[in-house]
């Protein structure tokens, strides 16, 4: 086990929520009911690439979503509210608010990567939004957009323009979702870039409460929803080092895996490299030592 990290892995989850109703499984995370308005939310330590969840975990991965998540959420909740309620002890479990979940992806994008460079590279737009000839890839965005996406039950989710969004949650709850996520996504790239790191994109997802009102709920700019980049070492024109699961992805792909489930083993240089640029992510943004949030998650919420 890495240093610094706790005991914990799937296993372990089971005495805590065994008084719960399981009522859900994530690629990442299980979903227990604890009453008719509160949901447990546990954040294991699996690691998915392609859609395919790996048979390795990463030490603490959990942890690190868990309470970047709940940082955002302390910091955020002025202009949003959002779903947590409280952390437990364990560090990765949540209690949260139930709420009825919004089918759409909320994506921002700061910076030309990911799906938003290959529509680009087709197209020359993406979502919807026509974007300046020349672009390379990387490259820092005119000014951020909202690209919003599909929720994919199985496979990807697929980017689409704000004409089949507004079918999906009606064009004043679009407006909204827009505003807020922009403004989110402003706050955090403020937040991280004083701090070293570039929010490339990320994404929110969002629910209503029984009155109708919007809140932020399942993870929130984590290296899981999030392209986090190193600022001292950005150099548009490529793809860019980064603090999430990318390492992992270069790993599978320099095998030869067809992408096709069983995901391959992780050899343990890159679960080891994987956690320490989670942790890494963590305490740059937190300016929290992880050690002390294993000992007590409640330091996030200060």
């Amino acid at each position: 086990m890495s240093e610094g990290s706790r005991p914990g892995g799937e296993s372990a989850l089971l005495p805590e929520t065994i008084a719960a109703a399981h009522v859900a499984s994530g690629k990442v995370r299980e979903l227990y009911a604890l009453d008719d308005k509160r949901l447990l939310l546990v954040t294991s330590d699996r690691i998915s690439t392609f859609d395919v969840v790996l048979p390795t975990e990463v030490p603490d991965k959990g942890r690190v979503l868990t309470g970047l998540s709940a940082f955002w959420f302390a910091r955020t909740r002025k202009l949003v509210p959002n779903h947590l309620l409280d952390l437990r002890p364990d560090g990765r479990s949540s209690e949260c608010r139930r709420l009825w979940m919004l089918p759409l992806e909320c994506v921002v994008r700061g910076y030309l990567t990911g799906s938003g460079w290959k529509d680009y590279c087709a197209t020359g737009a993406t979502s919807g939004h026509v974007l300046p000839a020349g672009l390379v890839e990387s490259a820092l965005l005119p000014e951020p957009i909202f690209t919003p996406s599909t929720k994919a039950e199985t496979g990807h989710d697929e980017n689409i323009d704000a004409a089949r969004a507004a079918e999906l949650v009606g064009a004043e709850r679009l407006s909204e979702l827009e505003r807020v996520a922009l403004e989110l996504y402003r706050i955090a790239s403020e937040h991280a870039g004083a701090r070293g790191i570039l929010i490339a994109d990320t994404k929110f997802e969002f629910g209503l409460d029984p009155d109708g009102r919007l809140v932020l709920a399942d993870e929130a700019l984590t290296p899981d929803s999030s392209r986090f980049w190193a600022a001292e070492s950005y150099t548009p024109g490529g793809p860019q080092p980064s603090f999430d699961k990318q390492f992992v992805r270069d790993y599978c792909e320099s095998l030869g895996w067809d992408k096709a489930p069983p995901g391959p083993a992780l050899p343990e240089e890159v679960v080891s490299g994987t956690r320490a640029r989670y942790v890494e992510a963590f305490e740059r943004l937190t300016e929290i030592p992880f050690g002390d949030y294993l000992d007590n998650p409640h330091v996030v919420l200060r």
